[in-house]
């Protein structure tokens, strides 16, 4: 079970239309696993996205992995 104090993530209807993007951010968290598929590692795509926090995408990477472990 994974415990957060700060969520990486969050949706609301007034940004992106309710996608799934990184919290204070316009950024969505499917452009992530997108650079991740194309071969990027997660400091590239920060280096691309700087408002999104390096913690807060290694955050997201860990929530995904035990929810399909």
């Amino acid at each position: 079970m994974v415990v957060l104090e700060h969520s990486p993530m969050s949706s609301s209807p007034k940004v992106l239309g309710g996608a799934l993007v990184f919290t204070g951010t316009r950024v969505p968290v499917q452009t992530l696993l997108d650079y991740m598929n194309d071969g990027f590692t997660v400091e590239q795509f920060i280096e691309f996205f700087p408002s999104v926090g390096l913690e807060d995408a290694r955050e997201f990477l860990k929530m995904l992995q035990s929810s399909s472990g």
